[in-house]
C-alpha cells in the first residue's frame, strides 16, 4: 500500500504535512540521487528521504536606505522581504538562484534606484555553470518575451519581446561544462536562463530551460553596483567544487 510522498516525509522528519509539502515543492527532497518532484505522488511508506538543508540568509550591508543580503538558493525573494519588516524588494532573484538581493527602506531611495535600473545604470554580474564548452567570450543580444501561466513565468527569444543583452565570459572548463561570468543589461524576467538556452549552453540544474539535472540551478548573483555602491556575495562552495 502506497502513501502520498509528503505524508511519508512528514512522518520521517517529524514535521507537519504542509512543511513536508513545502520542502518537496522547493526541490529539496531526494530519494538517492533522484529529486522528488511531486508532493502528492504515491510512494512506499518505507521510502527513506534525503533532505537538502537551506543555508541562512546572510546580511551584507545596511544603512538608512538599503538592506543587502546574500540570498541562499531555495528561498523565495518574498520570504526575504517578510523577514526584514519595513523593507521592500528592489528586485528579485529566482527561488533557486543565490546571491545579492537588495531591499529598500524608504520611497525616495526606491524611486532613485528604480530609475537607475530603467536607465541600465546598474552593474549586474552573475556566475553560472553551463552545459557545453565555452571557449571564447560572446554577447547575446536578443529580445525576450515573457508569458505567464498561473504563478509561473516562461521567457523566450522573440521578435515581439523587449531588448536584452547578456555578456558571457568563460572562466573555467571542466569535462563538458563551463563556468561563466555573466553581465546583464536590461534585466528581463529569466533573462540569463532564456539567453543561455538560446545560445545552446543552458544552466546546469535549470531543467525548465533545457539544463541537465542537478541539486540546484547553478546560477549565482555575484556582484551589483548601484549608484556608486558595490555589493558582493561570495560564490557558494558548491560552485568552487563543481568543476573537480
Amino acid at each position: 500500500m502506497k502513501e502520498k510522498a509528503y505524508k511519508v516525509l512528514a512522518a520521517q522528519e517529524g514535521i507537519s504535512n504542509s512543511e513536508a509539502k513545502s520542502l518537496i515543492d522547493r526541490g529539496l527532497v531526494y530519494v538517492g540521487n533522484s529529486k522528488v518532484m511531486i508532493a502528492r505522488g504515491e510512494i512506499s511508506p518505507k521510502t527513506v528521504f534525503i533532505v537538502q538543508k537551506i543555508e541562512k540568509i546572510r546580511p551584507i550591508f545596511e544603512d538608512e536606505n538599503l538592506i543587502v543580503v546574500d540570498k541562499p538558493a531555495f528561498v523565495n525573494s518574498d520570504e526575504v522581504e517578510r523577514q526584514f519588516k519595513g523593507s521592500q524588494l528592489l528586485h528579485r532573484l529566482d527561488r533557486e538562484t543565490s546571491g545579492v538581493l537588495m531591499l529598500v527602506k524608504n520611497e525616495e531611495f526606491r524611486l532613485k534606484a528604480i530609475n537607475a535600473f530603467k536607465k541600465d545604470e546598474v552593474y549586474k554580474e552573475y556566475v553560472a555553470w553551463v552545459d557545453g564548452i565555452v571557449s571564447e567570450p560572446f554577447v547575446i543580444d536578443q529580445p525576450l518575451f515573457t508569458e505567464k501561466k498561473g504563478n509561473k513565468a516562461y521567457t523566450k527569444v522573440s521578435k515581439k519581446g523587449k531588448p536584452a543583452i547578456t555578456e558571457v565570459t568563460p572562466l573555467e572548463v571542466s569535462a563538458k561544462k563551463t563556468k561563466v561570468q555573466l553581465i546583464i543589461h536590461h534585466g528581463r524576467t529569466h533573462q540569463i536562463r532564456a539567453h543561455l538556452k538560446f545560445a545552446q549552453h543552458p544552466i546546469i540544474g535549470d531543467e525548465s530551460y533545457g539544463g541537465r539535472p542537478s541539486k540546484r540551478v547553478m546560477l549565482h548573483a555575484k556582484k551589483v553596483v548601484l549608484m556608486g555602491q558595490t555589493f558582493e556575495a561570495p560564490e557558494p562552495k558548491v560552485f568552487a567544487h563543481f568543476g573537480s
